[in-house]
C-alpha cells in the first residue's frame, strides 16, 4: 500500500509543488550547463541550479515524511547541508584549477587580473543600465 493515499491534500499540494519547483531548478541548471558557451560560464549554473533544485526537493521529503510519520523527520537537513557546503567549494576549486591551467598555457581568452579589475571599476564608475550594458 502507497504511504501516499495517507497524506493530506494540504500537504500532498505543498509536496508536489516543492517537488516540481526543485526539479524545475535543477532542470534549468542542466539547460545553463548545455547552452553557455564558456567553461567559466558553464560552472556557475549547475551550480546554482543544483543547490536550489536539491534544497526544494529535500523540503519536500521533509515535509511528506513529517506527516506520514507524524513526527518531525529531518534526516534531510543533513543532506542539504553537505550540498550547501560542497558544491561552492567544488565550484570554486574548479574554477581556480582552469583558471590556473589557462594562464599557465598563455590563452588568450582568459582574462588577467588587471583586465577583470578595470572593468569591473569602470562598471562602478559609469553605472549599468538596465539592459546589462555599461552606459557611455
Amino acid at each position: 500500500m502507497s504511504h501516499a493515499a495517507e497524506l493530506p491534500l494540504w500537504a500532498a499540494l505543498i509536496v508536489a509543488f516543492l517537488l516540481l519547483l526543485g526539479s524545475g531548478l535543477t532542470l534549468l541548471g542542466t539547460i545553463g550547463l548545455v547552452r553557455l558557451d564558456s567553461f567559466y560560464k558553464r560552472v556557475h549554473s549547475p551550480t546554482l541550479g543544483t543547490t536550489w533544485g536539491t534544497g526544494g526537493i529535500l523540503l519536500a521529503s521533509m515535509l511528506f515524511f513529517s506527516v506520514i510519520e507524524s513526527r518531525p523527520v529531518l534526516h534531510e537537513l543533513l543532506i542539504a547541508v553537505f550540498v550547501t557546503v560542497t558544491t561552492p567549494v567544488t565550484l570554486m576549486l574548479l574554477a581556480r584549477a582552469a583558471l590556473f591551467r589557462d594562464r599557465t598555457e598563455k590563452n588568450p581568452e582568459v582574462p588577467t587580473f588587471t583586465a577583470v579589475a578595470e572593468r569591473s571599476s569602470e562598471v562602478v564608475a559609469r553605472g549599468v543600465n538596465n539592459g546589462g550594458t555599461v552606459e557611455g
